[in-house]
């Protein structure tokens, strides 16, 4: 217990709300993550991740929103759990309508890029330009809805220190993983849930990266938080800190030239 309270104390921690339903496996607690404090997380990129107690799992979605994000988010729903999705820009003007159900539905929203190209192969002006065009696209659909996380990943995972200055300029904490389900490779649900699960037993806690425009994907994860429910698994819900979202706001209107009103 004294390992774990020192574990929390890292980062700004807070209870979930109670799930109205019992006997899901529900959010175990809020994670307030300030990029000033962790600027680079995820150990299959960067040294450092977040402080994360034994069995705790950060859930988290690339790619979307796309035609299967529905399933996703009603497998979410029937176990209570919030995650976070980094959305491609192109693909969020495209369903506004959708990543504002996201937001609703209380998850966390964080950025992809403009149309998910390898940023590190097409000079740092283009680069920069579809980091800013992607958040731009993000924020617009999201319209009345609280503002996107200042929490971005790269596509690919491929940055260069240029790229990471960058985003860091931008008062945006950069997000890789601790582990994943190679949903990118075309396998059954059952065999991914089998990769999965083999590699959270062996690794037992960090950010989970997995993609929800993925048809594979969204038929397994209803099995996937059962098995966390049954294992003794906590969700933990990433959110951005009041102060990193203001500074956020304010760098992007700076390097625009206009006021905050106008964004």
């Amino acid at each position: 217990m004294l390992a774990l309270l020192a574990l929390l104390s890292l980062g700004a921690t807070a209870q979930a709300a109670a799930c109205p339903r019992p006997g899901t496996l529900g959010t175990a607690r809020v994670l307030t993550v300030d990029p000033a404090q962790y600027p680079r997380v995820g150990t299959k990129s960067y040294p450092q991740t977040l402080p994360l107690a034994d069995k705790e799992i950060v859930l988290t979605f690339d790619d979307g929103p796309a035609a299967t994000t529905p399933a996703v988010l009603k497998a979410l729903r029937d176990e209570c759990v919030r995650a976070t999705f980094f959305l491609v820009g192109k693909s969020a003007r495209e369903m506004p309508a959708m990543v504002q159900r996201i937001a609703a539905e209380g998850h966390t929203i964080g950025h992809h890029s403009w149309s998910h190209r390898y940023l590190a192969r097409i000079g740092l002006t283009a680069a920069k330009e579809e980091i800013d065009r992607g958040i731009a696209a993000d924020q617009a659909a999201l319209a009345g809805h609280a503002p996107a996380a200042p929490f971005f990943r790269f596509p690919y995972f491929e940055s260069t220190p240029e790229l990471l200055g960058y985003v860091q300029s931008k008062n945006y904490a950069a997000f890789g993983a601790d582990f994943w389900a190679s949903d990118w490779e075309p396998m059954t649900p059952e065999a991914q849930l089998k990769l999965l699960t083999r590699r959270l037993e062996t690794i037992r806690k960090g950010i989970l990266l997995l993609h929800d425009p993925r048809a594979q994907t969204a038929a397994m994860l209803p099995a996937f938080l059962r098995y966390l429910r049954e294992h003794g698994y906590r969700i933990v819900h990433i959110a951005p800190a009041a102060d990193a979202v203001r500074n956020t706001a304010a760098s992007g209107a700076a390097a625009h030239g206009a006021p905050l009103s106008r964004r």
